[in-house]
């Protein structure tokens, strides 16, 4: 072993242990946040939901412009016309992040007609809550198209130019059940366990690349149209989280360049837990928490 190779395996523990002193030393500082007047930011699946109220904190915290991508028309046009009374210069295009072709498309058209892009945010999402056997083929894959795929090629079709410019941010609401997948919901979980890998990989990749960073948002159960009718056994110890609250999360994160927020913050015992509880002990706090059974009062968006 030359001597290069030993003084690394030497400081790598001294590197590890100093970053987690930095860490822990910023959670007790205030920090920096950047400004978002310069922004142009886009968000996918803007027209309501999370997206509406996402666009809505973007311009209340100064964003430049924001651009709103969906395939409701009316939910985009209305969303819109609320942001613009904020003074913000908003537009919207009709977009669906499933189809390849069209993302391009479109992404071509606000490049030409609004500008570059600095903040990409894909939030566009289904979710059908049924069992495996209870769901056809269709409904399946169009969930891996939207809730996975839509992130390749929105992704590629922005981050290029902010790679030139050296300045941007991708930015996914991804969801709890990407780490702890509940019954009823098969589709969406394997969907968003897809995306946090995405999202795990690119934030590695652009490590080395100055100016562009990467958030994930890891929610729980969100108080949306999107799981209408969803129960959570204890609502007092769990209550559904608030859209407007994910977005106030997400914008902050965004401005301290924060690279994952879960929601609320005791998801992150959850997490520590199954990575070393047995099988049974985690089967036994689903049963508690009534996560078996939480999609079965479930409606979903009308």
């Amino acid at each position: 072993m030359d001597l290069k190779c030993l003084s690394c395996m030497v400081l790598f523990p001294v590197h590890i242990v100093y970053y987690i002193l930095k860490a822990s030393v910023y959670l007790l500082l205030p920090s920096r946040r950047k400004t978002l007047i310069k922004e142009v930011v886009l968000i996918t699946g803007g027209g309501r939901g999370i997206g509406r109220h996402l666009a809505q904190e973007f311009a209340k915290q100064g964003a430049k412009k924001v651009i709103l991508w969906g395939r409701t028309e009316k939910c985009l046009k209305e969303t819109c016309e609320e942001i613009s009374q904020l003074g913000t210069d908003c537009h919207y295009f009709l977009c669906d992040v499933a189809n390849r072709e069209e993302v391009y498309k479109q992404a071509k058209v606000v490049r030409e007609k609004v500008g570059d892009v600095t903040i990409l945010v894909n939030n566009a999402a289904v979710v059908h809550g049924k069992s495996l056997m209870d769901s056809d083929d269709d409904s399946l894959l169009k969930s891996q198209h939207i809730n996975t795929m839509g992130q390749f090629w929105t992704t590629k079709a922005f981050l290029p130019r902010m790679l030139e410019l050296q300045h941007g941010h991708v930015v996914c609401i991804n969801s709890i059940l990407s780490q702890s997948p509940i019954p009823g919901a098969i589709d969406y979980c394997t969907s968003k366990a897809s995306s946090l890998a995405f999202m795990e990989s690119l934030t590695l990749g652009l490590l080395d690349c100055p100016g562009v960073g990467c958030t994930t948002v890891l929610p729980f159960h969100t108080n949306t149209e999107m799981f209408q009718g969803m129960r959570v056994r204890f609502p007092a110890l769990f209550p559904p989280l608030k859209p407007e609250t994910v977005a106030e999360r997400t914008v902050d994160a965004v401005r301290t360049n924060t690279a994952y927020v879960y929601m609320p913050w005791t998801m992150h015992a959850l997490v520590v837990l199954k990575s070393f509880m047995p099988q049974a002990a985690l089967e036994e706090i689903h049963k508690f928490s009534g996560s078996y059974t939480c999609m079965n009062t479930f409606k979903g968006r009308t």
